[in-house]
């Protein structure tokens, strides 16, 4: 005999993702609402803020990973259906790694330059 599980149950189960994303949602606003008012302070002062970013290891990092991806499901996708649309889902992340490697390279040999 199945059971199904109650109709207050069910609300409280919807409910967590939910909560969860808005609460995420709202720690990211403080985030960066905190981090624009301190750069702002230290421009009103006549301190330049430094940026941390690092483009050129992210474009190698977040290529070599979405390349790496995208050939893995392009290659699955290949021999479990074969040259068809399903295929996509493969040569998408494939072009994408692709092209931030490509950019990665750009952006290196222009700065030696």
């Amino acid at each position: 005999m199945a059971q199904t599980p109650s109709a207050a149950a069910q609300v409280i189960v919807s409910i967590i993702p939910i909560v969860g994303i808005v609460a995420g949602g709202v720690v990211v606003f403080f985030y960066l609402l905190w981090n624009h008012r301190q750069k702002m302070r230290l421009v009103e002062q006549g301190i330049t803020p430094v940026s941390h970013f690092d483009l050129e290891t992210f474009a190698l990092l977040a290529g070599l990973l979405t390349f790496v991806t995208g050939l893995v499901l392009t290659l699955l996708f290949l021999v479990l259906e074969g040259p068809s649309y399903v295929l996509l889902g493969g040569l998408i992340p494939l072009a994408t790694g692709t092209g931030l490697l490509l950019f990665y390279r750009i952006r290196k040999r222009r700065s030696w330059d």
